[in-house]
């Protein structure tokens, strides 16, 4: 192929919010690798992986998939990859930054585009399947600042040289990560991925970001299994959100905070 994108790994992370249904059209490449959250995979045929947390229901899954092709990624498989990154409590407990972490973590790309993943749900249509719950929403101690989540998440991406974006046209996102849209990540070369990732990378606050890291490791809220809500009686919520102030700084996303709770 003659195409320059084709020097470059882009994961494409469909969710479910209202404009996820542009992808429909969207051809394939640029994109090494399409992950689809939860319901997202009803929106196109070629989905490589369907990532979805254990209560997700069975007669919500595909009726059929080509497993040669397409993977079904569950617990087992994002558990450990999301621990690499520090576990759920510092990550944030839904699926659209697990799938995040875990396509950081087991893909390897430079660039993860996320579409339908704005957690923002102002409108009566959450979802593009109509009113759905919306789970970043529930009363959850690892969610108080979404914002927060999405910038640990885009700072921790490119420290390993991957840039997190939005190609979302809403007007409002609860996401951090620079926008951009399909023509310009098919049009994005080498140079200007690096000149992107270099600008982010020097942006990050590395005294900020230190002490992130650090309050992380004091506090100890790692959960092996996962299954942090089995020991929410461990987490002090006042702690979570001065930790979410401290990667928002470590950004320079300080100012964009916007609490759940």
């Amino acid at each position: 192929m003659s195409h320059t994108y084709d020097q470059l790994r882009m994961v494409l992370i469909l969710g479910s919010g209202p404009d996820v249904i542009r992808a429909r059209s969207w051809p394939r490449e640029p994109f090494t690798h399409i992950v689809a959250i939860n319901n997202a995979w009803q929106i196109r045929a070629c989905w490589d992986y369907l990532i979805h947390p254990e209560d997700f229901p069975t007669d919500r899954e595909p009726h059929s998939h080509d497993p040669e092709t397409q993977t079904i990624v569950t617990a087992d498989n994002y558990v450990p990859v999301q621990n690499r990154f520090g576990g759920f409590v510092y990550a944030g407990g839904t699926m659209a930054f697990t799938a995040g972490y875990w396509a950081l973590g087991e893909l390897k790309p430079d660039v993860i585009a996320f579409l339908g993943c704005d957690m923002n749900y102002d409108s009566k249509k959450t979802h593009f399947y109509g009113k759905g719950t919306a789970d970043p929403l529930r009363d959850d101690i690892t969610l108080q600042s979404l914002e927060a989540k999405s910038a640990r998440l885009m700072t921790l991406a490119a420290l390993q040289n991957c840039l997190c974006l939005n190609l979302s046209d809403q007007p409002n996102s609860r996401q951090v990560f620079p926008r951009t849209d399909l023509a310009a990540l098919s049009g994005l070369t080498r140079q200007k991925h690096v000149a992107m990732l270099e600008s982010m990378q020097s942006s990050v606050d590395a005294i900020g970001l230190n002490a992130a890291r650090q309050r992380e490791a004091d506090l100890n809220y790692f959960v092996p299994s996962g299954r942090y809500w089995e020991e929410a009686h461990r987490f002090d919520a006042g702690e979570l959100r001065r930790l979410d102030d401290l990667w928002l700084r470590a950004s320079h996303n300080g100012g964009t905070t916007r609490r759940t709770g």
